[in-house]
């Protein structure tokens, strides 16, 4: 029982603390990997680039996942856990950048609204409308729900603190790497692939999980027919069967790095408006607490 306990105390230490407001581990793993990109990614030729993202992503991850799977092996092991997850969770911190967004946004301050998007997000923001900037957030909370919160607890119910730690290390990487430009396409091609592995069954775990507390129907009908034309294979079942749960519509062509991406649409319904940004927080909460009730459930009967 002591990983259900660690698995609770996690998630309110993220809850109420919140993301660290001073030396964040996540910010010094950030430098550390840029410091690593800079001396390994300097080849031009594919497959040497490639094996130098390799060799990247295991001098980056390993010593860290090293060091947790020793934190959890100690005295009060179970402690540690709970302090790997929390460092793991982004889900009250997803929270706030939502709000940020939704109550200028509420308001009718688009500029202000648009620039605390343009804080969580890589896309241009500047031309967005209100509805464009409502999209976008909820885009960002549906995908980030799987991400920085469902993503941990799945590692995390499998293999401990140090599961949770490589989870959200390895995403990580990927969003600082698993870009497709010239500097990045294949040297962050092992830190995508990488991601994209450890997040095939928890992102489709949480398109269900959005359902079941949603329009369960539609959203199962959207996760179906326009999942697969999205360019990510993880992201795509999120934010489909996230955006028909709440009945809204999603996705279209959007600006990143001065150049238009033609994206397909998700879910059906309206355009998204500031209330549905709240909706969209409400269910990653109340995933987030179901999630924690079965596998909180599945440790004390010994299934995981």
């Amino acid at each position: 029982m002591t990983a259900a306990v660690a698995l609770i105390l996690g998630c309110l230490l993220d809850a109420v603390l919140g993301e660290p407001r001073r030396a964040h581990p996540l910010v010094f793993f950030g430098k550390y990997a840029a410091g690593l990109e800079r001396r390994l990614n300097r080849v031009v030729r594919p497959l040497l680039a490639r094996a130098c993202g390799v060799l990247a992503l295991l001098l980056a991850i390993a010593p860290f996942v090293a060091m947790a799977w020793w934190l959890a092996r100690v005295p009060l092991g179970w402690l540690a856990d709970a302090v790997l997850l929390y460092v793991a969770l982004g889900a009250r911190s997803l929270g706030e950048h939502a709000r940020a967004i939704a109550i200028p946004l509420a308001s009718g301050e688009l500029a202000a609204a648009r620039a605390a998007l343009s804080r969580i997000v890589s896309r241009d923001t500047s031309g967005l409308d209100t509805q464009g900037v409502a999209a976008a957030t909820l885009e960002s909370v549906l995908e980030n729900g799987n991400d920085a919160v469902f993503g941990a607890l799945f590692w995390f119910a499998l293999l401990g603190g140090p599961g949770a730690v490589l989870f959200r290390l390895a995403n990580t990487l990927d969003a600082m790497w698993g870009y497709r430009t010239p500097r990045f396409l294949y040297f962050g091609w092992a830190a995508a692939r990488f991601d994209d592995a450890l997040n095939y069954v928890p992102a489709r775990l949480t398109a269900l999980s959005y359902a079941l507390l949603g329009e369960f129907r539609q959203a199962l009908g959207c996760w179906r027919s326009q999942a697969a034309a999205w360019d990510s294979p993880n992201a795509g079942p999120v934010m489909a069967a996230g955006a028909g749960a709440l009945g809204v519509r999603l996705g279209g062509p959007a600006r990143y790095h001065g150049a238009w991406e033609a994206r397909p649409l998700l879910g059906c319904g309206a355009r998204p408006v500031a209330s549905d940004i709240e909706r969209a927080i409400r269910l990653v909460r109340s995933t987030q607490l179901l999630w924690c009730v079965l596998i909180c459930a599945a440790l004390g009967l010994k299934v995981i």
